[in-house]
C-alpha cells in the first residue's frame, strides 16, 4: 500500500490521499489500525526527507551550499532543508536529518565539558 504510493523515491501526495479515502471508505474492522500504521510510515518517509540546519546566525550562501551539497550527497537530491538563526547556540552549526543529528555547536560543548565535572 506504502510502495503504491510512491514514484520515483518521492511520495505521491494524491495517491497517498486516495489510499487512505479508499481503507477508510471500506469500513472494516482493522482499518483505524491500517491507517495509523500507514500514516507512520508517511511520517517517516518525510522525516528522512528533511533537513533542519539551525545556526546562532544566518550562514552565508557559500556555507549553505556545502552544507546542501553534501546532505543531498548522503542523503538524496529530493531533501528538504530548512534552515533556522538560534542565537543560543552561541555558535556551530546543528543538523538534522530524521534520527541523525550532526552537532558543532558551542553550546553543546559547554554542556558536554559541564558534565564532565
Amino acid at each position: 500500500m506504502f510502495r503504491f504510493c510512491m514514484a520515483d523515491d518521492a511520495l505521491n501526495e494524491g495517491r497517498a490521499r486516495q489510499v487512505t479515502q479508499q481503507i477508510a471508505a471500506a469500513g472494516y474492522r482493522n482499518s483505524h489500525a491500517v491507517l495509523a500504521h500507514f500514516l507512520r510510515l508517511v511520517e517517516l518517509h518525510q522525516a528522512r526527507h528533511a533537513a533542519l540546519v539551525e545556526s546562532a546566525t544566518n550562514l552565508p550562501e557559500d556555507l549553505r551550499t556545502t552544507i546542501e551539497t553534501g546532505l543531498r550527497h548522503r542523503y538524496g537530491r529530493l531533501l528538504t532543508i530548512t534552515y533556522t538563526d538560534r542565537p543560543e547556540l552561541i555558535g556551530g552549526v546543528r543538523i538534522q536529518v530524521a534520527s541523525d543529528v550532526y552537532d558543532s555547536t558551542v553550546l553543546t560543548g559547554l554542556e558536554t565539558l559541564e558534565q564532565s565535572f
